[in-house]
């Protein structure tokens, strides 16, 4: 990353004014200028090349570490997690029989007489390397030190003479992962004090290096989270940059992103004057502003199976849960407005009937986006449950109970939301994304939240939490990619409108 970090960032450095979250409306003026005036402009003119094994590792690995970067400088909780195979899957049991068969061959080798030395020597050695790779700079003793009990010519010599001592070399190994441990790992250094069988004993102790190098990235992490965080915005603009010199068709999908955008407005700016009776002949106007926040939007419903933008990998896992909380939100509102209109009179007076009713589609609606869910079942397990709440609490309260007809009712609108061009779950859908563009349109940075609509009352802490961490996204990414977004849009938009025209577009905006 300091390598990285070295490169000459002032020649990739782009104009703010395109970048920068915090402007509600990209200048027209700058969209319609000659890209020839703009020589680190980060999508130029250039004849298509054709792209070797290198340059494609290349841009692999930039893609890596701009992921990776952007990872621990978002993610608080990221971190590298030792994973555990289960025992009955395939990679599990293979695992299980390598290593067992592994640990066999060293254990026969060492109970022969005289005993082969030549396996237990390789793991020696690997577990020396391992050892010297948690040494600070400047370690000389302790480097010295581990590298003259450790070393392998001299364990080799000893071997011949039928005189190693393996035990000893353990519990300096044992001793000296102590010395270099993280506080957690202590724990596990008694146990392998405690370990007598030296197959378990040197098993045992790959384990904790595997442990230890785990902390030992983790530490890293956390060390160098604060200064991603300040410097993220140029590393990925500059990471990415990279990426599309090795690789020019880098952008191929966030330019259709962008056309669909366009092709939206479009359509719903046709729509609306044939509306008013205008002149459809006319070409609208499309704020560059309106076209990329519209491309957001359409995030909230994308099908991440076709592939995403590039200039959206990094977030493609968190935009995914916010879809998947967003659907979650969406059936929850829905089903509590019909609940309200079918039986609202029933429910005035239960406490807090909306909590409970989140409380009860929470749980029954998780792995919404798994191919294997069951929508519809989910649904009539949420309806028979208020249903029993409902009454419940009329029964509580001395009122007759829900008949037969309006518990059925009450099932069949609840179970109806899943059908294509539902009435209510178009409404909601319509209202979270009035709701999604309002927080869009405010200015980077403004604490205060936009307005929820009517609908949603029931979700709205949830929606304005989810809001936040949407707009964030959103906002981060506009200005590391601005500059690219506006290469695109220039291209797009006004690659036709006579200067003229376009300057006198810009004035007015």
């Amino acid at each position: 990353l300091e390598e990285d970090q070295s490169s000459d960032s002032d020649s990739l450095r782009l104009s703010e004014s395109t970048a920068s979250s915090s402007d509600s409306e990209c200048s027209r003026q700058s969209f319609n200028s000659d890209s020839s005036s703009k020589p680190s402009s980060p999508v130029s003119a250039s004849p298509p090349k054709i792209i070797t094994f290198d340059e494609m590792m290349a841009a692999t690995r930039n893609l890596t570490n701009l992921t990776l970067a952007h990872e621990i400088a978002v993610n608080a909780d990221f971190c590298m997690k030792h994973v555990d195979f289960p025992q009955n899957s395939l990679v599990g049991t293979v695992k299980t029989i390598v290593h067992k068969a592994f640990w066999d061959c060293l254990e026969s080798q060492l109970n022969k007489d005289p005993p082969e030395y030549e396996h237990a020597i390789k793991l020696f050695e690997e577990i020396k390397e391992t050892l010297l790779s948690f040494l600070a700079p400047g370690a000389n003793r302790i480097q010295n030190q581990i590298c003259e009990v450790l070393d392998t010519d001299l364990i080799r010599q000893q071997a011949e003479h039928n005189a190693v001592d393996i035990h000893g070399l353990a519990n300096y190994i044992i001793n000296t992962m102590g010395k270099l441990c993280a506080p957690i790992r202590d724990n596990d250094i008694k146990q392998l004090k405690a370990t007598d069988n030296i197959i378990e004993l040197l098993r045992k102790i790959f384990h904790v290096l595997d442990l230890m190098k785990m902390d030992m990235v983790n530490y890293l992490f956390e060390n160098i989270r604060p200064y991603l965080q300040r410097n993220l915005v140029d590393y990925e603009r500059i990471k990415f940059q990279e990426i599309l010199e090795e690789t020019p068709s880098a952008l191929d999908h966030t330019t259709e992103w962008i056309k669909e955008s366009i092709e939206d407005e479009l359509s719903s700016s046709d729509e609306s004057s044939s509306s008013a009776g205008a002149n459809s002949s006319s070409k609208p106007n499309l704020s560059p502003t309106l076209v990329l926040n519209n491309g957001y939007l359409k995030l909230l419903q994308w099908d991440y199976h076709k592939g995403i933008p590039e200039t959206l990998i990094t977030d493609e896992v968190r935009l995914q849960e916010l879809r998947e909380k967003l659907n979650q939100l969406k059936i929850i509102a829905c089903v509590c407005l019909i609940t309200n209109n079918t039986v609202g009179a029933a429910i005035v007076n239960v406490p807090d009937f909306a909590d409970q009713l989140k409380k009860i589609s929470f749980p029954l609606l998780e792995g919404m986006s798994k191919k294997t869910f069951d929508l519809k079942e989910a649904l009539n397990a949420i309806s028979v449950q208020i249903c029993s709440k409902v009454n419940k609490s009329l029964s509580e309260r001395g009122f007759p109970t829900l008949d037969k007809e309006m518990q059925n009712n009450l099932l069949g609108q609840i179970g109806s939301v899943v059908e294509k061009n539902n009435p209510v779950s178009s409404l909601i859908d319509k209202r979270i994304q009035l709701f999604m563009r309002s927080l869009l349109a405010l200015p980077s940075g403004r604490k205060c939240a936009a307005a929820v609509p009517g609908g949603l009352s029931v979700i709205q802490p949830e929606m304005e939490q989810l809001g936040s961490q949407y707009a964030n996204i959103v906002n981060f990414n506009k200005q590391v990619y601005g500059p690219f977004y506006a290469s695109i849009l220039r291209k797009l938009l006004f690659s036709d409108a006579p200067k003229g025209n376009a300057e006198t577009e810009a004035a007015a905006n």
